[in-house]
């Protein structure tokens, strides 16, 4: 049992990203890839004399109540493991919000992970799973890290096979944010005149294979005709050296695939208006060790 835990949660891209259609539950069916990557928010969970939760963020923008993800996950897990007392969280963004990266998934994660290590109890996988996916599709993928095909709603997860480290360039458009509502919406006319869904193995033989190509995301050409600058930055990233790039999630960030960090930050100076980061892909085996954390079935 610990006092205090410190964790980070990292961001992900979609090196595929295909949405085959409406689900009778109102969600869309989704085949991705995720792929974890080094850019990172700081999460610290602290026990405290007072029963309750407590949530510090750093972003002025985002709740410190229980509309926000980490506040949820503490609550939703607390009562499974058997928490006593009370549990301050403080949370420190650095993965910009409403870019397509997974910041508030991955948040949520870390804190189901720190609140297990906190009080020193492990549930299930599967009943994990199970709450992970009640706090968000993306959340389960975020238990795993690395690189893993994603189903359904995209929280059936499969771990996939690592590929050889990259460097990867994230651009972050200033004052261009998009909302998944709103871009699902945007792809909903294009869905109805998509032929047959990707089979799952074909889609996973052709999603960035180990040379590196086959970056491809369904939400480009909507969200890119409403905001063709994002097209810009992608194609500006290709420009400069880039051996792929694409939309994050459903934006607005966007992602180049460099060979080496010096070149990376060569291409990060043509966008001096947007936050940029020069990262690397992370391992599924690197992502545990920095969470301290294990999965096991």
């Amino acid at each position: 049992m610990k006092n205090s835990v410190r964790l980070p949660a990292f961001a992900k891209i979609n090196l595929c990203l295909h949405v085959l259609g409406p689900r009778p539950d109102g969600y869309h069916e989704l085949r991705t890839i995720f792929q974890t990557i080094g850019l990172r928010d700081k999460l610290e969970l602290s026990r405290t004399a007072h029963p309750g939760i407590t949530l510090e963020v750093n972003d002025a923008s985002l709740p410190a109540g229980p509309e926000n993800l980490v506040y949820r996950a503490i609550d939703s897990i607390g009562g499974e493991i058997g928490f006593r007392g009370g549990v301050h969280a403080r949370l420190e963004k650095r993965i910009p919000v409403a870019r397509g990266l997974g910041g508030g998934s991955s948040d949520a994660a870390a804190a189901l992970i720190g609140m297990q290590r906190l009080s020193g109890k492990k549930l299930p996988l599967a009943r994990l799973m199970e709450i992970a996916a009640g706090l968000g599709a993306d959340v389960p993928f975020f238990l795993f890290g690395g690189r893993a095909l994603a189903v359904n709603r995209g929280d059936e997860i499969y771990p996939l096979p690592n590929v050889p480290k990259r460097t990867i360039l994230v651009v972050s458009p200033r004052n261009i944010s998009v909302s998944t509502r709103d871009a699902y919406q945007w792809l909903s006319a294009e869905l109805t005149n998509r032929s047959e869904p990707h089979r799952i193995w074909g889609f996973c033989a052709l999603c960035w294979s180990r040379r590196g190509a086959g970056i491809s995301n369904d939400f480009e050409a909507p969200v890119f005709g409403r905001h063709p600058r994002l097209g810009e930055i992608r194609d500006g990233l290709l420009k400069r050296g880039a051996a792929d790039a694409a939309l994050a999630g459903s934006g607005s960030a966007v992602f180049g695939v460099f060979r080496n960090p010096a070149q990376a930050r060569r291409a990060a100076r043509a966008f001096p208006e947007d936050s940029a980061f020069v990262v690397e892909t992370l391992s599924r085996e690197n992502y545990g060790r920095a969470l301290r954390w294990r999965v096991n079935g």
